[in-house]
């Protein structure tokens, strides 16, 4: 029978690099709470009809937002029952605003680095009809709003990270309804158009939230191509402008001390050309210093007269 020894100094090396190689894998560990309608909103919707709507899209929508979140592969989502147990023990209403306290137990029961609230503060699906006088003649209008705002807290601190409205109006919805061919009855969504509603705001939610703590960013550059990362799943397609920011120095508050983000300073425009499962391929359009390490923020698309 053979023995094999490590050497002492292997043993170190072994444990100097543990650390690192940990470090490499982790991943931030994000809470993502049930999705809730405001009291107010809630309370406002008189028919039994309407608020068993709203409660479909809300129910299909929670599923999304995880699902969506997890395809980003930049966070580790808790568990939900893991997570309902917690606030259940904590108290916690339904209020969408997380105390220091609850952020604290949230992030030592649950490992959980941030959290995420979403509520719903606005929804209307009615048919307008509006009568021309003279002719007598009248026209049918559909409206259709659905808004939802996401936060992000840290765990550590209770400190509110980012705060942002998504909105589906009636241009959007429309849209909706052309491209899939889903059909809606008069004044009521369909289970079909319920999920595509859902399906597009989490989208929406969990490519902000990506983008915000992780914004996409140069891995490697390759003479007029560069590498960054974002894959399948991440939001970018074929064809997609980016602006392309070199990182400078951390920005403070004189006042409070709080970091604000990092000096940024446009170097250049990528053009998506290649989609992987993991990464991407971006032809460089212009370029005044494009490096490894240079963060990506999506070009807004040209507005239509």
């Amino acid at each position: 029978m053979k023995l094999f020894f490590i050497k002492p100094f292997s043993v170190a090396c072994i444990a100097m690099l543990l650390p690192l190689a940990m470090q490499a894998q982790e991943k931030a560990t994000l809470a993502i709470l049930s999705i809730k309608p405001i009291s107010s909103l809630a309370a406002s919707i008189r028919s039994p009809d309407k608020m068993l709507e709203l409660n479909r899209i809300i129910e299909s929508m929670d599923g999304q937002l995880i699902d969506r979140m997890n395809e980003t592969r930049k966070f580790q989502i808790v568990s939900r029952s893991d997570l309902d147990q917690v606030l259940k023990e904590q108290g916690f209403g339904g209020s969408g605003n997380v105390d220091p306290k609850t952020a604290a137990e949230i992030g030592k029961l649950t490992g959980a680095s941030d959290i995420m609230t979403a509520t719903v503060d606005d929804f209307q699906d009615y048919v307008e009809t509006a009568t021309f006088e003279g002719t007598g003649r009248t026209a049918t209008k559909r409206v259709f709003r659905f808004s939802i705002v996401a936060k992000i807290y840290e765990t550590k601190t209770g400190k509110l990270v980012e705060s942002a409205n998504f909105q589906t109006g009636n241009d959007e919805f429309k849209q909706i309804q052309q491209e899939r061919s889903y059909s809606v009855k008069d004044g009521e969504l369909s289970d079909e158009m319920m999920v595509a509603v859902a399906q597009k705001s989490a989208e929406r939610i969990a490519t902000h939230v990506a983008d915000i703590i992780f914004p996409p960013k140069v891995l490697i550059r390759r003479d007029n191509v560069v590498t960054i990362n974002r894959g399948e799943g991440g939001r970018v397609a074929v064809g997609d402008v980016f602006n392309v920011f070199a990182q400078g120095e951390e920005l403070k508050d004189p006042d409070t001390g709080e970091v604000l983000g990092r000096e940024e300073v446009k170097v250049g425009r990528v053009k998506i050309s290649q989609v992987n499962p993991k990464t991407s391929l971006a032809d460089i359009l212009d370029d005044s210093g494009i490096d490894k390490g240079a963060v990506l923020h999506k070009q807004a698309p040209p507005v239509t007269p």
